[in-house]
């Protein structure tokens, strides 16, 4: 489905050639010099003020950014995959920009920069990162908006594209859902107690990384429909990406490994975690009834998640909040 009329179709068969030789044809030198100058500018905030309540703001919406210029300096005549895809971008980056912010203003701190406020150099890795992230992430928006073969108006939506809104919906709802229940959790009067085990997290130990997987999928499952050849290959590489930076170094690995230090010695935490899958939500019982195997290959049972828990933790029993 195209929503412009045939005379802008028309004047947009002009403006494109030139929007291309300007751009390129994928985007690709201007969308990463637009990712590592927006957060070029946070991160001047952060160096002068060393001030960190920005940093995931910056982050979310860079992906915000991205998807709005991209699909404005597409020259027009918009499809309905872009605009959708678009608005889901911008939906998913905002939400969490938000969230995000008022989680640090209401804690007050960003333990992961504890070492480097006082570091320049650490802190520009840091910033140039999350730039790298923001870019490669959005390439499945960037390059539906590009339309660098100009197949859009002839691929109307498919199957595809409905398969992933809806996976991009449940991963919204389901990362929006366990953010909430773990923020309720925390400002509870009990706050002092230990892990998270409410609600969507008694399925899984990191209900929302299972959610922010399903949104990178379902995004580009829509987009695969309109790209071609190194284009999907290159498209393919914004899930794949998250799955692996969460699976193996700036999720699920800190966080595992801070929850087993903290609270290894408390009773049922051993057992909370022998019941409780991973990443994929999974009802306790069938978890525990499911062979080793299975859970290292197909749930991401890992080994490293286990570093720093005492072999004498407790396997069993109810936990007590400390």
């Amino acid at each position: 489905m195209c929503l412009s009329s045939p005379a802008s179709s028309s004047a947009d068969s002009v403006r494109r050639p030139i929007m291309a030789a300007a751009l390129g044809p994928h985007y690709l030198v201007f969308t990463a010099l637009l990712s590592v100058g927006y957060q070029l500018v946070f991160f001047a905030v952060t160096s002068k003020f060393r001030f960190d309540k920005l940093t995931d703001f910056a982050g979310g919406t860079g992906f915000l950014v991205n998807a709005v210029v991209t699909v404005l300096v597409s020259g027009g005549g918009y499809h309905a995959r872009q605009i959708v895809l678009t608005a889901l971008q911008v939906v998913r980056g905002l939400r969490l920009a938000l969230f995000l912010l008022f989680r640090i203003l209401k804690w007050g701190t960003d333990k992961r920069f504890d070492g480097m406020r006082d570091s320049l150099p650490k802190l520009a890795v840091f910033w140039r990162l999350q730039a790298l992230w923001v870019f490669t992430v959005s390439r499945p928006v960037t390059l539906v908006n590009a339309d660098a073969h100009g197949v859009a108006g002839s691929i109307g939506l498919g199957a595809a594209d409905y398969v992933g809104w809806a996976l991009f919906a449940v991963g919204l709802a389901l990362e929006t859902v366990a953010d909430q229940q773990k923020l309720a959790l925390k400002s509870a009067p009990s706050k002092g107690r230990a892990w998270c085990d409410v609600g969507v997290w008694r399925w899984s130990r990191h209900p929302k990384y299972f959610g922010e997987w399903l949104i990178w999928w379902g995004i580009f499952v829509s987009a695969s429909r309109q790209l071609r050849d190194g284009d999907l290959l290159v498209a393919v590489a914004s899930p794949l990406l998250v799955m692996a930076l969460l699976l193996g170094l700036s999720g699920m690995p800190i966080q595992e490994q801070g929850w087993n230090k903290k609270f290894g010695h408390l009773a049922g935490f051993a057992g909370w975690k022998a019941s409780t899958s991973p990443v994929v939500p999974l009802p306790p019982d069938l978890h525990r009834a499911l062979p080793r195997v299975a859970k290292t290959v197909l749930l991401f049972e890992w080994p490293l998640y286990a570093k720093g828990l005492g072999k004498g933790s407790d396997a069993g029993g109810r936990r007590s909040p400390d």
